[in-house]
């Protein structure tokens, strides 16, 4: 019996330091699906290879692409190369899981802790070296990160001070901006009476079906409200530009 208790006693501990303290849930590997890794090696600004040779994804973030074959290297993307390199490189770090645990290229989706609890992911948007790009169903934690990327915006850190992924209008759209993603803000002209489509100047938002049953509710915007939106840029066979969002948090109202 009093092993039986003190069993039970610890359960509920650990039960409680997950809750309390998020930073630090799952290190006994017993008590969640987490796991601690070695990196061996930083690949580029949101991926590393591990010591055992797993390509590790960093979940719900990307990051400005290094040079790859004759792909040429976007703006920043060295420097956050570098950022996650400062962070992590020969750490022992904690991997966390959402719903999904791999990417089609068999890489490893999760969440990456320091063992002083710093949330790396969080942490590269905070320092503005990445930006928000989450897909369901792994969505767990995303209203966390859009507001620390918020906070990098308005302080125009890292990527955010540069051209290539400021802050676009919906009057500006031009056709060198075809296919990139990015982040559109301005006010709602108009909704459409579905619920799942508005419009913001020449651009229409809107949420494929496939992905509305990851949104509790149908878009909460009004006509007039100022909103920012993310997503890749696209031209109908109509040539409407129209951007597809996949979360409720790819929709950030501003007032």
């Amino acid at each position: 019996m009093i092993w039986r208790g003190l069993t039970l006693f610890l359960l509920s501990f650990c039960a409680q330091l997950s809750f309390h303290y998020p930073g630090y849930a799952g290190s006994l590997s017993w008590v969640t699906q987490d796991r601690w890794v070695t990196v061996s090696k930083v690949i580029d600004g949101d991926t590393f290879k591990t010591r055992k040779g797993e390509k590790v994804r960093l979940l719900g973030i990307n990051a400005p692409e290094i040079q790859h074959d004759n792909s040429p290297e976007q703006p920043f993307g060295n420097e956050a190369k570098v950022a996650l390199t400062q962070l992590i490189d020969g750490q022992v770090v904690r991997l966390s899981f959402d719903k999904e645990k791999l990417d089609k290229y068999g890489r490893t989706l999760a969440h990456v802790y320091l063992r002083d609890g710093l949330w790396v992911n969080a942490e590269l948007l905070r320092l503005g070296s990445s930006f928000v790009y989450t897909f369901p169903p792994n969505i767990a934690k995303v209203s966390e990160m859009v507001r620390v990327e918020q906070q990098a915006i308005e302080a125009k850190k890292g990527i955010w001070r540069m051209s290539r992924w400021q802050v676009l209008s919906p009057e500006l759209l031009d056709k060198n901006l075809l296919g990139q993603f990015r982040l559109i803000q301005g006010r709602v002209a108009s909704l459409d009476k579905s619920g799942w489509q508005f419009a913001m100047g020449k651009l229409r938002v809107s949420v494929p079906k496939k992905y509305r049953s990851a949104f509790r509710h149908k878009m909460r915007v009004s006509v007039g409200e100022e909103v920012l939106v993310r997503g890749r840029l696209r031209i109908s066979r109509k040539g409407q530009w129209y951007i597809s969002i996949h979360t409720a948090s790819d929709v950030y109202r501003l007032n």
